[in-house]
């Protein structure tokens, strides 16, 4: 059978296998139903500001996308039609095509955490302090260039529409496990799926939480590469180091901002690529230590004001006050 090779004039084919329309309904009703049992059970799922910022983050990421959508198109028909082999358009090459994708997909997701420079393509998702649908929506207006992982798809000889289809799919089905509604699922999907147990802990900030479970839509990955772990505490979620902003814009760029300023004082390119590859949070610079040693000599130095020291023969009212001013939550701490 021959090949068949494609061509730009089949980029409008794209918006007829495009089934992120279908999917919004569906998300915004899980929206609203997430929020009502939340508001019901007073269990404060949404917050108002954080909401707001998750749909300003997702409104431009939509445009980022279908900006790209052109070059992310031409760049795997490019690489399909240059190889001598094809995966023929059929189920089981949508199953293994899709098997694929996620395979590269944790990979992607694993490297976003390890290395800083594609951490500050993904920072942006796990800044909120909440668990919700809305957070599927956080994703960062850089995290496109991560499409450089996925080009062995097309070189393995699928075909961009078959990709693109994968894609969406795995893209949709990271909607749903973003939530504390649904708690456990029966043990042979929670072994082969991802489900919200394993995606709570991955937005978990606790120690044993943090760098887990990469999976997009199969957890058998993390089980087979070690980076899987169950839920058991309730995890906190955020940034080890939280953001205080909800502003769209630095909640997609702070990150970029800092990577920028530490370059400024990379002394060497040995330097530069440690600070770009090295995993987030590892100091690399002189100016880096000095920062991080002022931080925590601010953070360690307190303030207790002195404890009021009364001769026996003091008035009552002196001794009153000094035993009042030598209890703990009355001391100021700067």
């Amino acid at each position: 059978m021959e090949k068949k090779v494609f061509t730009m004039d089949q980029l409008a084919e794209l918006d007829n296998i495009t089934i992120m329309h279908l999917a919004a309904p569906i998300i915004i009703a899980s929206v609203l139903i997430e929020w009502y049992v939340g508001v019901k059970k007073k269990r404060n799922y949404y917050e108002k500001k954080d909401f707001m910022a998750a749909l300003g983050i997702g409104a431009g990421s939509a445009i980022v996308g279908a900006s790209l959508k052109i070059v992310f198109f031409t760049a795997s028909m490019m690489i399909y039609n240059a190889v001598p082999w094809a995966i023929p358009r059929s189920w089981w090459g949508f199953v293994v095509g899709f098997i694929a994708v996620d395979f590269l997909r944790y990979w992607a997701h694993r490297i976003s955490h390890e290395q800083r420079l594609w951490w500050a393509t993904h920072v942006t998702h796990h800044s909120s302090e909440k668990m919700n649908f809305a957070i599927s929506l956080r994703t960062s207006w850089t995290a496109p260039i991560k499409f450089l992982f996925f080009l062995p798809v097309p070189f393995l000889g699928f075909d961009p529409f078959t990709f693109f289809v994968c894609h969406q799919l795995a893209v949709l089905y990271q909607f749903w496990v973003h939530t504390e509604l649904i708690r456990k699922l029966p043990a042979p999907f929670e072994y082969i799926f991802v489900t919200p147990s394993h995606h709570r802990v991955h937005h978990g900030s606790n120690p044993k939480y943090i760098d887990k479970n990469y999976g997009s839509t199969f957890i058998f990955w993390d089980r087979m590469f070690g980076t899987f772990q169950k839920e058991e505490e309730k995890p906190t979620y955020g940034l080890t180091t939280p953001v205080s902003s909800y502003n769209p814009f630095y909640l997609v760029f702070h990150e970029w901002v800092d990577i920028f300023k530490d370059l400024r004082y990379a002394r060497s390119l040995r330097e530069a690529w440690d600070i770009l590859f090295k995993p987030p949070g590892t100091v690399v610079t002189a100016n880096q230590r000095e920062r991080d040693a002022r931080t925590t000599q601010e953070t360690e130095t307190i303030d207790v004001a002195p404890t009021l020291h009364v001769a026996a023969t003091a008035v009552p009212a002196d001794l009153e006050l000094e035993e009042r001013l030598s209890q703990p939550e009355n001391r100021r701490v700067g």
